[in-house]
């Protein structure tokens, strides 16, 4: 056989090898309701709808950053940036040029006095598989949960040299009694759009679980809506505020102003759509940027992520949320990844070492002035 029908053949068989651990991944993963890896090979599948990755929303990580449509924010960042700033740095986070979502953090207005203790779970420590496989026991245990992100994670570090955060959120609720299950609509531009609430035939234990914080129109209003523990459901519309902090605030300022009635009377209705999300960020904003412990040490993060699911219809709610952070210290400072791009109009100078002036410059605009064959 010839050497050349060999390495054809030896390819081939590589190729094969390859094409069925691929297949066997993704047959493992779709047997698991996992989102597959490479391919769905041909087969009708798809994942759980909380295990897909909603691309459309996005995430802020504090309530004072300033948002848009289609945002969602929960305090897991804040928890580990808290850990960050006040136990590893001792000091506030400060990057150069330092950035509006640090400052932000900095202020440190949310924290876990706003958390039940049975509702979150945080750590902070040397990155090593020990914490890795530590983290992994206690959300098991506490939540009976595993990690969406743990394993985005580079776990080969010098301990010595790196610290890893982590944060998880888990709670969900019940209403004390199910909603009405409303027929289908619109919402915007969408169509059949399923809503639960409170009509005409809804029971009165129901609306008593209701209540009006303020109510100027159809358009301009807030709700509290009561849980059979001790989460609230605050749903408004109307807000003008540009971050989650002042519409938050605003609604309170309202409330207390609001003279009407609170209850939820018999011809009150209510009509609130399903809610279902899962959201995943990178957030790039704080990362690789160097800055200093209180110890004069330089760190940057090298990688922060956060998890958000949240789902709620007419019988409750339920929501998940993970952040992580890995830091490490900076041997050779990190920078932001900066591209000298000479792609159009620049200016070159020729000069001898130690002489004040140079003997040749040229500044080009044109670049087929100067190479041939440009198309």
């Amino acid at each position: 056989m010839k050497k050349s029908t060999k390495i054809i053949l030896l390819i081939l068989v590589i190729i094969i090898l390859t094409l069925g651990a691929m297949y066997l991944i993704d047959l493992n993963r779709m047997k698991d309701n996992k989102p597959v890896v490479f391919s769905t090979w041909g087969r009708k599948y798809a994942p759980p709808e909380e295990d897909r990755i909603n691309t459309k929303l996005n995430i802020v990580v504090s309530l004072e950053d300033e948002i848009s449509a289609n945002i969602a924010w929960c305090g897991t960042f804040n928890l580990i940036w808290n850990d960050l700033k006040n136990d590893l740095a001792k000091q506030d986070i400060v990057f150069t040029p330092q950035s509006k979502v640090a400052e932000n953090l900095n202020k440190g207005t949310f924290n876990t006095s706003q958390l039940s203790e049975d509702s979150y779970y945080k750590v902070y420590g040397k990155t090593s598989k020990e914490l890795k496989k530590q983290i992994e026991k206690a959300i098991k245990e506490k939540f009976n949960e595993t990690s969406d992100i743990l394993d985005d994670f580079d776990w080969e570090k010098d301990p010595n040299q790196s610290y890893f955060l982590y944060a998880m959120l888990k709670k969900e609720f019940e209403f004390p009694m199910v909603f009405t299950e409303l027929e289908n609509g619109e919402f915007g531009n969408y169509k059949n759009v399923r809503y639960f609430g409170i009509n005409s035939s809804t029971e009165k234990q129901v609306r008593e679980q209701v209540k009006v914080l303020y109510y100027n129109s159809s358009k301009d209003f807030a709700v509290k809506l009561k849980t059979k523990g001790n989460d609230e459901v605050i749903i408004s519309r109307g807000n003008k505020e540009k971050t989650f902090g002042d519409i938050y605030k605003g609604i309170l300022s309202s409330a207390e102003k609001y003279e009407g009635t609170t209850d939820f009377t018999v011809v009150d209705t209510l009509k609130i759509p399903n809610i279902k999300f899962n959201l995943k960020k990178e957030i790039t904003e704080v990362e690789n940027k160097p800055f200093l412990f209180s110890s004069g040490d330089e760190y940057y993060i090298e990688k922060a992520l956060q998890t958000i699911k949240f789902e709620l219809d007419k019988r409750g709610g339920k929501i998940k949320s993970e952040a992580g952070m890995m830091v490490n210290k900076a041997a050779i400072n990190p920078k932001e990844p900066r591209e000298f791009l000479v792609d159009d109009t620049f200016t070159i100078f020729l000069r001898e070492t130690e002489k004040d002036l140079p003997y040749f410059a040229a500044q080009i605009s044109d670049i087929s002035q100067v190479q041939s064959d440009i198309k």
